[in-house]
């Protein structure tokens, strides 16, 4: 299995829990290499500090329900970016 398919298949067991649907009901809609500009990949929360280093990963795009869904990952962990 490749990195890709790996991180989207922790995205769909990730947005199943969340969402509370079937994996085989979540649709990828869109999924791209991303470098991102800090370790917060893009989807920083609030009072926590970054560190500043590119950190290579993916934008992985999921719809469940007609609802979209983005994660943003390293090459190795996905986190659902709900900004």
């Amino acid at each position: 299995m490749s990195v890709i398919q790996e991180l989207v298949a922790k995205a769909r067991t990730d947005l199943a829990a969340v969402a509370n649907v079937a994996e085989d009901q979540i649709e990828v809609v869109e999924t791209r290499y991303v470098e991102w500009r800090d370790a917060s990949l893009g989807c920083p929360e609030q009072g926590q500090m970054y560190a500043q280093v590119i950190t290579p990963g993916y934008l992985i795009r999921l719809r469940a329900d007609g609802q979209e869904y983005e994660y943003h990952t390293t090459l190795t962990s996905v986190k659902l970016c709900d900004e």
